[in-house]
């Protein structure tokens, strides 16, 4: 009897240790197997979408962010009231004020600011003569390099000059505005860049 007492409690030690044992080996696999449905870096470089925190730029207008979208780099960044309202005045010195190629513009940011909420701006930052990446230059202040020009981005490699929508100056060597790419917002601290919204082309 007494050696039946030491058989049910050895039995119980090895159920209990591989039950234990068991639910490691589940988590161990579980683990890898959920990070795998995650995106890679190749599938994100490829085009896969990029979720994006925007509360990180939740503060004052000016402030950047840049993630990676296609092996691009896609600045995002809020604007102020003053920001938004010089837009307008600058129509009569750009070569695509109203954003009419479709291949830089789609259809859901065809606006004065090229956004789906004016103060916060998706933009890819390569410029369209050369594929150099401009300067930002939120400052509403002339430049040295351009006494009318207030604030938006500079390619120093041709002088290509964008005002804050990224929409190109009249005579500059990049030949369109620079791109918006698909994106919506998830909600108000979160948007994803490579999906358009919903029902948008």
């Amino acid at each position: 009897m007494a050696n039946e007492g030491v058989n049910s409690g050895r039995r119980r030690f090895l159920t209990a240790t591989t039950a234990v044992v068991g639910a490691v080996g589940v988590v161990g696999v579980a683990v890898p197997f959920i990070s795998s449905w995650k995106p890679s870096a190749r599938a994100q470089v490829a085009g896969a979408p990029v979720p994006v925190d925007i509360s990180k730029i939740d503060g004052e207008p000016g402030m950047r962010m840049i993630v990676q979208w296609r092996g691009k780099p896609v600045w995002i960044f809020k604007r102020s009231p003053e920001q938004l309202a010089a837009l307008p005045g600058l129509d009569d010195r750009l070569r695509d004020p109203n954003s009419e190629n479709a291949d830089q513009t789609p259809a859901f940011a065809k606006n004065e600011s090229r956004a789906i909420k004016p103060e916060l701006a998706v933009i890819v930052g390569i410029c369209t003569h050369l594929g150099c990446s401009p300067t930002y230059v939120p400052e509403l202040q002339p430049q040295t390099f351009d006494s009318q020009w207030q604030g938006g981005f500079y390619c120093p490699c041709h002088n290509s000059r964008f005002d804050l929508a990224g929409r190109v100056f009249q005579g500059m060597p990049a030949p369109s505005n620079l791109e918006v790419p698909p994106y919506h917002f998830v909600d108000d601290t979160h948007l994803i860049v490579g999906v358009a919204p919903e029902g948008a082309v």
